[in-house]
């Protein structure tokens, strides 16, 4: 469950997790250039959502263009929002947060919990006219192990291996864990077509799934057209047309582009809210899971002293982030969850309070003198957090020299760096969560192999825990309690999921970190 890093609001590239308490972390390959897909072109963009034929268009502005559209290279960061357009899931995540059937009309759990079977839709085709069937289940969870530039290995490792019997898909697993049906909730394990899948590279550009839409243009990095997807499983309630999907130009012209229709929906950077809505646009949020860290390699020094780790914590005003980044949206936050989610530890709250004067004297007591130390804090790309850690840092004695560094992905993921910055939208299995931060082969732990003392036993007992057992909450807010005793991460706040659209388009469910376009109608002009 690598996260993704969110250098202001764009994609970070892919990442491949490493083997179980491997000392580093193998990272992905970077996609080239994807070249154009010629194929028909539908309408240009502006003018109307409604068409004169009665047909309506979506056209999205997204500051998540995908840099891939193989789901197991891109499906890690935030764009498989995006890549969910056309790619369909096991299952998928409702209003509550919880798994509910997608491909998958049900599943069922042996009585040790090690096996689960997913039972397919009958008739159910991917745009190429393949059929999802178990074998289609069996050969996305084999590439998405095994495939070199994969994003989602380390996603998986609960699961052994897939027995394929027509439309049953018998997952076989490394252990009891009940967080399956939310793990393949509808991020982790978009099914690609099979066949189209075999090349690995053109299914890079030009995706074939099972999803509600169908690409019928891409332009790579710039522009993606779609069109409604009849034989999706659940077409009549999908009742969008087609889709402009583009690439977010700079956010102040966000606003622009919607009020002349260019756009008649958009990631919103908070900056423009208030612009927004003062032009008559509605401007909302989506719940979603995400969180803002500081990472720090215990590995190596001056971390390596857990008064330095300490007081770099009390150094940190979470507020600040907040009031300059999020313009009021955003939420402080030291743990990597929202605080109405099952997962949120109430005894860890505020654990940490911004202290300065207790962060000079931990500093004091182990044994740096006010100035003695020099950080490089390494990012991809110019982020503005960088500049309130400096801050923050400097207030207490510690210089910070921001450097960056375009290749960043190789150092930090192979665990390289010793101060960096990293943000995650979260994920719908709260244990790939906790994993993902804190366990020893954690893609955003960059300590590992460090792990604090009791995690593993601690994420042990809520994967053997069933989601509908009376005791689920209590385990799970155990075991992000035991997370939240590393020394690797310093949480600071929570960026909104912000968007505007036009008020032509109905209201969107409410599904945590997702967008779902099931039920939503365009009328009138865009």
């Amino acid at each position: 469950m690598s996260g993704r890093l969110l250098p202001r609001r764009r994609p970070a590239p892919g990442t491949r997790p490493f083997a179980r308490r491997a000392g580093r972390l193998r990272t992905a390959a970077l996609g080239t250039a994807l070249a154009v897909v010629l194929v028909p072109v539908l309408a240009a963009c502006g003018g109307d959502a409604s068409s004169a034929n009665g047909s309506s268009t979506l056209k999205w502005a997204s500051t998540y263009f995908p840099t891939h559209w193989d789901p197991v290279v891109g499906g890690s960061g935030a764009q498989f929002r995006e890549l969910a357009l056309v790619y369909a899931s096991l299952t998928r995540i409702d209003e509550n947060g919880e798994a509910v059937p997608d491909l998958a009309e049900s599943w069922k759990y042996n009585d040790k919990g090690d096996e689960i079977t997913f039972h397919l839709r009958e008739g159910l085709t991917f745009s190429d006219g393949k059929p999802v069937n178990a074998e289609a289940v069996k050969a996305a969870v084999v590439r998405a192990q095994e495939q070199e530039d994969s994003a989602l290995h380390g996603d998986l490792t609960s699961i052994e291996s897939v027995e394929a019997k027509g439309l049953d898909a018998v997952v076989h697993l490394t252990q009891t864990d009940y967080q399956i049906p939310q793990l393949l909730g509808e991020r982790v394990l978009q099914i690609a077509s099979p066949k189209a899948a075999e090349n690995p590279r053109k299914l890079d550009q030009n995706p074939v799934g099972a999803g509600p839409f169908i690409v019928t243009q891409i332009v790579p990095g710039t522009k993606a057209v779609l069109k409604k997807n009849p034989d999706y499983w659940d077409a009549d309630n999908i009742h969008i047309d087609n889709v402009e999907l583009t690439s977010a130009p700079d956010t102040s012209t966000i606003v622009s582009g919607l009020q002349t229709g260019v756009y008649n929906f958009a990631d919103l950077d908070p900056s423009q809210a208030d612009s927004a809505k003062k032009a008559g646009l509605d401007v909302f949020t989506l719940p979603g899971f995400n969180a803002s860290n500081i990472s720090v390699n215990v590995n190596k020094a001056p971390f390596d002293n857990e008064k330095v780790v300490d007081a770099v914590r009390y150094a940190i005003n979470r507020q600040e982030f907040v009031d300059k980044l999020t313009f009021g949206y955003g939420e402080v936050t030291d743990q990597p969850f929202p605080k109405d989610y099952v997962a949120y530890d109430p005894e860890s709250e505020d654990q940490y309070p911004y202290a300065p004067v207790k962060s000079k004297k931990l500093l004091a007591e182990a044994g740096y003198q006010d100035g003695a130390i020099e950080l490089d804090l390494v990012i991809p790309s110019e982020d503005p957090q960088a500049e309130i850690v400096q801050s923050q840092l400097a207030k207490v004695g510690i210089s910070v020299n921001i450097r960056i560094d375009k290749n960043w992905s190789t150092p930090f993921f192979a665990k390289d760096l010793a101060f960096s910055l990293y943000s995650t939208t979260g994920r719908d299995s709260a244990v790939q969560t906790l994993t993902a931060h804190f366990g020893p082969d954690g893609p955003l732990n960059l300590s590992s192999p460090y792990e604090p003392d009791g995690f593993e036993d601690a994420v042990a007992k809520v994967r053997q825990t069933p989601l509908d057992d009376p005791d689920y909450a209590k385990t799970l807010q155990a075991a992000t309690r035991a997370g939240l005793e590393s020394d690797a991460l310093i949480f600071t706040y929570s960026s909104p999921n912000l968007f505007a659209k036009s008020k032509s388009i109905s209201d969107l469910p409410k599904n945590p970190a997702h967008i779902n376009w099931t039920g939503v109608t365009i009328s009138g002009n865009g």
